[in-house]
């Protein structure tokens, strides 16, 4: 199976009432990972990855890489995205690359650090829109800024210092027509999202209840969205590690997020954290070892079990051959005549 839309994916969790899980990957082991998981637990899956992911990897590998996964396991639909793309060129050379999705987070400036205006971030975003749809290729954009930094990209701070309001998110939506809206809701990239674990003073769920509400239609994305458990925190700890203890984002709140529009949940620090662990303890307890397959075997496995709960958690699971995945292009086709407009004025109809 090519590689396949990711707007048809969320069109299909929409209609199931299940999110899908995008999952960064910078190596062959983590796309090993994912697909394993999504082969145990028959489901579709978005990879990801990030700009900082294709500088390390080097674009041509990823996109191989990727392209393998795809040959290896033909039943399982995948869509390649490109994750916080800083800049129309950004999202451009993906599509070019092979991506079938990419995003413009058009809420910060192209160094990814400052915030932008309002008018800035719905003028890049729809230029990307206008772009990609041409030619089939789903857009993923944001309104709000997301706390903390990973990869180099983010604004710092908590993650309540840009939360989104429900009228600007309805008023972004007319006016770039994006597939995908990442909302602000309190979270944060990296692994230090929360000090405690999260309830209504800083993890906003009230505030996504109230935009699915006024965009029914708009497929809703949560980012750093990972749980950061404290299993998997105690394994890097225990084998020489020194995270501070933290929280994230707890399944449940995702769980209620998913029944309120979210469709697409973004999960790297877990994954990172399970790699990690099972890395740090082959090396501390079989300090003779250096193969590396000694220790990425574990780690890919340690990896596995955690998306593939994930899927489980999120919906997912199970939904792998539900529909006959629609090209890339009908789907420009598609956005060409209309029937796949997402405009709140247009969407109802």
């Amino acid at each position: 199976m090519p590689l396949v839309s990711m707007r048809q994916l969320l069109d299909e969790a929409a209609k199931g009432g299940y999110g899908v899980g995008a999952f960064n990957v910078n190596n062959m082991e983590q796309i090993q990972a994912i697909m394993g998981a999504a082969k145990e637990t028959n489901s579709p899956v978005i990879i990801q990855a990030s700009r900082g992911a294709r500088q390390f990897a080097e674009d041509r590998y990823l996109y191989h890489l990727i392209l393998a996964a795809s040959e290896l396991h033909p039943e399982i639909p995948i869509a390649m995205h490109q994750d916080h793309g800083n800049s129309f060129e950004t999202c451009k050379s993906a599509i070019a690359l092979g991506f079938t999705s990419v995003m413009m987070d058009g809420s910060l400036k192209e160094d990814g650090k400052t915030p932008t205006t309002f008018d800035e971030n719905v003028e890049v975003t729809r230029k990307v829109v206008d772009y990609a749809h041409e030619r089939g290729i789903t857009v993923e954009g944001e309104i709000g800024v997301l706390g903390g930094v990973e990869d180099g990209h983010g604004a710092g701070g908590s993650g309540l210092e840009h939360i989104t309001d429900p009228d600007q998110a309805v008023e972004f939506a007319e006016r770039t027509g994006v597939d995908a809206l990442a909302i602000a809701i309190g979270t944060s990239h990296g692994a230090y999202k929360f000090t405690k674990k999260p309830d209504g003073s800083v993890l906003k769920m009230d505030v996504l209840i109230a935009i699915h509400k006024r965009l029914p239609h708009t497929h809703l994305v949560m980012h750093g969205s990972s749980s950061v458990p404290k299993d998997l925190q105690d394994i890097v700890n225990q084998y020489g590690g020194q995270l501070k203890e933290t929280w994230g984002v707890p399944v449940e709140e995702i769980q209620l997020g998913i029944r309120n529009g979210v469709r697409k949940i973004n999960v790297d620090t877990d994954n990172r954290l399970a790699i990690t662990g099972a890395i740090r303890k082959v090396l501390w307890t079989e300090p003779g070892k250096f193969d590396p397959r000694d220790y990425m075997k574990p780690a890919r496995e340690a990896m596995k079990k955690v998306v593939a709960q994930r899927m489980t958690e999120f919906g997912q699971a199970g939904h792998g051959k539900d529909y006959t995945p629609v090209s890339i292009e009908e789907m420009a086709k598609g956005y060409a005549n209309g029937t796949l407009d997402t405009r709140p004025s247009m969407a109802a109809h």
